[in-house]
């Protein structure tokens, strides 16, 4: 794959398998991946891009549509929209579809590019209590500043079901309130929720311009389900956390489900005639994207692993991507069986992945925050995005690309998918596992009492080592002094070497010395008694001696080296020195 920049703020050209259809690097429009959709708004086969301008979040929040290179006609809207998508709402010909805006808790209806029908959410239950205080303000039974140090206890209790006048009565200055409160104590209190997530579920057939129902999540934690005929909602579930991706498929009249990632890392599915959800799975992350190809889930999280899992929840594998996710979208051609998820990626790269194989890599100038694949214009296979920078990006598919496994750019090598030949079960094994089944109890009673035995005899040993003084390392605090020792030469005369150190960290050691214990018929020692200089922290001291074998029998005995200090009872430490046969002897 060849690719060529021509400067910071130009495009990465890519020539391999796309062709730079578009490129305006001035069109300053900040949007998501569930803000952009790709329609057949005029019914003529050329497909529009319908996206929704963030603007500033404050001004210039638009819905354009764009076709081809060309902005089509725009319309603004009224809040910040959290998605929009295409739906087919009856079966009037020509089949033209209508354009869904969540913004709020509101669902502003597009058809034929002009405003058609506006949809409420169903008001939130209010709380009782803060219905209470403002009751008694209404009656003039509390002054305003009791009335936000009452709703502020209210909220800091953890009650997060606060409604918008509360919750910006509280944020107001204290000299603001007054007004504030005076004017809307007469209003009815309402909550309200907004929409975070939406998408589109075949009503009564599968089929591409075959009507479809809305389903939308809410910040209340629920999934509704809407009759894009008559506006109303048909199916209603409760969920345990704020819905942000939906994934549905199947037919809502017949039998249908619906995969919900929410912002407690976890995936809950929904069926028909189920109206409270059930934990599908868990990524252990915040999940920034969710996408299903075939019977597959590809689950992007925001610690940079890319998740597949089965449609039965159990996860299959995962990828460690090189930078953070921006953006997800699926990459579907059934005429050329291609089939993939493009994952955007911070470092101004997007992969494409089938199964946990990289097939592609495509180079951005910018990283892409919103990223959609579908037919675009006439051409089946565009690729539409816009970078962090709000530039506009239009690829098309070349018609003589094609994506293999073994083009893959990055990802675990092809041996690590090879399954290891496991030998069959044998007689001998089959009947080991029922013998260690049947018997569980009493071979884990005697495993337990084996390893209790082992550790009290090494307590004991222990324990009697350092009565003894037959420990390396001393076991006075006052005194702590390290013990080698090692034997050099062939016999009969050899040189018995003493290696001391002093392991405190600033504390000399001083008025030790060396004995030793042996067989007086086997051995003669030229010092039996050493004196040991002055021991400084982390220095080692060499003290040595020779030692003569007296016996010509070919027989070898220990000697027992003791490490004292004057006016102690017991030596410090002891060690026990194995002599070699004296070689010399046999030789002569």
């Amino acid at each position: 794959m060849t690719s060529t920049t021509t400067g910071t703020d130009k495009e990465v050209v890519e020539d391999s398998k796309w062709l730079s259809a578009h490129y305006d690097p001035v069109a300053n429009i900040y949007t998501f991946s569930s803000c952009m959709a790709l329609a057949d708004l005029a019914g003529d086969g050329e497909y529009n891009m319908l996206v929704a301008d963030l603007g500033n979040c404050k001004k210039d929040i638009k819905l354009k549509v764009y076709r081809g290179i060309n902005l089509q006609t725009h319309h603004p809207l009224l809040d910040l929209p959290s998605s929009i998508t295409s739906f087919y709402m009856d079966e009037n010909e020509p089949r033209v579809p209508g354009i869904a805006v969540a913004s709020g808790p509101y669902i502003f209806v597009y058809k034929n590019l002009k405003p058609y029908f506006k949809f409420s959410l169903p008001l939130c239950e209010v709380n009782t209590s803060e219905a209470e205080l403002w009751n008694l303000y209404r009656e003039e039974r509390m002054s305003t500043g009791v009335l936000r140090d009452r709703l502020e206890e209210l909220r800091n209790t953890g009650t997060s079901n606060l409604t918008v006048r509360s919750q910006k009565f509280i944020m107001l200055h204290p000299a603001d309130t007054d007004d504030f409160a005076k004017l809307y104590k007469e209003v009815p209190l309402k909550r309200q929720t907004v929409i975070t997530c939406m998408t589109t579920i075949y009503r009564n057939i599968a089929d591409d311009r075959a009507i479809n129902s809305l389903i939308v999540g809410t910040e209340n934690q629920q999934v509704y389900i809407m009759d894009s005929e008559a506006f109303t909602i048909i199916y209603k579930a409760k969920l345990r956390s704020v819905p942000v991706f939906l994934s549905a498929n199947g037919i809502f009249d017949v039998d249908f489900r619906v995969v919900v990632a929410c912002r407690d890392g976890r995936l809950y599915s929904l069926r028909r005639g189920v109206d409270e959800a059930k934990q599908f799975a868990d990524v252990g992350s915040q999940i920034v994207g969710l996408e299903r190809l075939q019977k597959q889930f590809y689950v992007g999280c925001v610690d940079n692993n890319l998740v597949s899992l089965t449609t039965k929840g159990r996860r299959l594998w995962v990828v460690y991507l090189p930078a953070s996710i921006t953006a997800m979208c699926a990459m579907e051609n059934e005429q050329r069986g291609i089939r993939g998820v493009l994952v955007a990626l911070a470092n101004n790269r997007v992969h494409m992945y089938r199964d946990k194989h990289c097939l592609h890599v495509l180079h951005t100038a910018g990283a892409v925050t919103a990223i959609r694949y579908g037919p675009y214009g006439r051409e089946a296979g565009g690729l539409v995005m816009f970078n962090s920078n709000g530039a506009l990006i239009v690829k098309l598919l070349k018609r003589t690309a094609t994506f293999d496994e073994h083009q893959q750019c990055i990802g675990p090598p092809k041996e690590q998918s090879v399954r290891l030949n496991v030998p069959k079960k044998t007689t001998l094994f089959i009947e080991q596992t029922k013998r260690e089944r049947e018997n569980a109890l009493l071979m884990h009673r005697v495993f337990q009492q084996d390893l209790a035995r082992i550790t009290l005899i090494t307590g004991k040993e222990y324990l009697r080592a350092l009565r003894s003084s037959q420990s390396p390392i001393s076991s006075n605090p006052n005194e702590p002094v390290r013990f080698n020792a090692q034997v050099q030469g062939i016999g009969p005369a050899f040189k018995l070497i003493v290696v001391l150190q002093n392991t405190s960290t600033s504390r000399p050691i001083v008025n030790l010395f060396i004995t030793f214990q042996y067989d007086d018929s086997l051995y003669r020692v030229a010092r039996n008694n050493i004196d040991v200089p002055i021991l400084v922290p982390g220095v080692e001291a060499k003290l040595d001696t020779l030692v003569e074998c007296l016996s010509d029998k070919g027989i070898s005995d220990d000697i027992k080296v003791f490490v004292c200090k004057e006016n102690y009872l017991s030596p410090l430490v002891m060690g026990m020195v194995s002599m070699p046969v004296s070689e010399g002897l046999l030789l002569s």
